[in-house]
């Protein structure tokens, strides 16, 4: 099968990750007969840097004409820690979400048994976690007008807006998905406060009645569902929640992995899905060989299994990794006195991906 890939590789660490990403990738194609061709482009601040935009129009024309997008990380201490800035490689994330109709951020939150001293929670707490969070993109506080602030400068202000499409089409992918799981959605919101939450409880408790009653759902204020990932993450199986709520559970849910370079994550919309580390540039280590790339080994296995419908090849890619955590070839993040460069563990789980499709053929 021959599909192209845009690569999105990003700023700080995110070429170093995503190249192991694609060293993966390479590998399932020459076990499985695959034909992957890559196109690299310019987002974020190097965009910046070399067009004045973190989003140009060339690199937009890339991804629609690919089948799916790898996207590194975006993001520079030269623009982050300057709020003056007018042009923000942010702001090119954003735009790429709404531009390439990118509608669900798909997350999965899952515990290694062999990383669970790793995580600041008891292990009783965060053993057996599996849940995916899916996070309505493109609405809200994020994109929401009239914003800005006021003449004096002493005042800003935001406008978060929602409309039942927006909030219908995520949903449908929410319980779709509880459907092949366990059957149960928790919708995250802050309906006694929020007049956009009352919205979502409104449309979704109605889409739920009239489409997917088979499907348990369940409501939580998004600072009880907060304080209840911490305290007991086992009883998630499918959180649905919109833009803002979303962007801060899945970062708080990621303590739970034992580090966020193992969380890939998923943006899909209009055909064409993007798949992403969750974490950002980490201009730290930029070309120290210390990054941890198995999140975005990750998201390439969900690349495969969600775009390219390639489900054997994504789960040789997952095992592969977790043979890799199991047998203590992992990054300076996961253990600080035994570890292993990026490249190295790029290099070995590549060399168990060709091992174990192997042993499948």
């Amino acid at each position: 099968m021959k599909k192209n890939i845009a690569v999105l590789s990003g700023d700080g660490i995110g070429p170093e990750v995503t190249s192991q990403a694609i060293k993966v990738l390479n590998a399932i194609a020459d076990a499985f007969n695959h034909e992957f061709e890559y196109e690299e482009a310019l987002v974020g601040a190097i965009a910046i840097d070399e067009t004045g935009d973190p989003f140009p129009e060339a690199t937009y024309q890339v991804c629609k004409k690919s089948d799916a997008v790898l996207f590194g990380a975006i993001g520079d201490p030269k623009y982050d820690n300057d709020p003056t800035a007018k042009v923000r490689p942010e702001q090119g994330l954003l735009r790429m979400r709404k531009m390439l109709g990118l509608f669900a951020n798909i997350r999965p939150v899952s515990s290694y048994k062999i990383l669970e001293d790793s995580s600041p929670l008891k292990n009783e707490i965060v053993s057996g976690t599996d849940f995916v969070v899916f996070r309505e993109l493109t609405g809200g506080l994020y994109f929401g007008q009239p914003r800005g602030r006021s003449e004096d400068g002493k005042t800003a202000f935001e406008t978060s807006v929602y409309t039942e499409e927006e909030i219908i089409r995520i949903s449908k992918l929410a319980f779709e998905t509880a459907r092949k799981r366990r059957n149960k959605v928790t919708l995250v919101d802050k309906a006694n406060v929020l007049v956009t939450s009352r919205l979502w409880r409104e449309v979704v408790t109605k889409y739920h009645k009239e489409n997917f009653s088979d499907v348990e759902l369940e409501y939580l204020f998004v600072d009880n569902a907060a304080m209840q990932i911490i305290l007991n993450p086992r009883n998630f199986d499918v959180v649905l929640t919109e833009n803002l709520f979303g962007d801060i559970v899945t970062d708080e849910a990621s303590v739970i992995a034992g580090s966020l370079g193992l969380l890939p994550s998923a943006s899909m919309g209009s055909g064409l899905g993007l798949y992403e580390p969750i974490h950002g540039s980490y201009p730290q280590a930029t070309g120290l060989d210390i990054a941890n790339p198995m999140a975005s080994i990750l998201s390439a296995a969900m690349l495969l299994e969600m775009s390219f419908d390639m489900v054997d090849e994504a789960t040789i890619i997952r095992d592969a990794v977790e043979e890799a955590m199991n047998t203590g070839f992992v990054t300076k993040d996961i253990n600080a006195q035994k570890f292993f460069g990026t490249n190295e563990v790029g290099d070995k789980i590549a060399a168990l991906v060709k091992e174990k499709s192997a042993a499948k053929a």
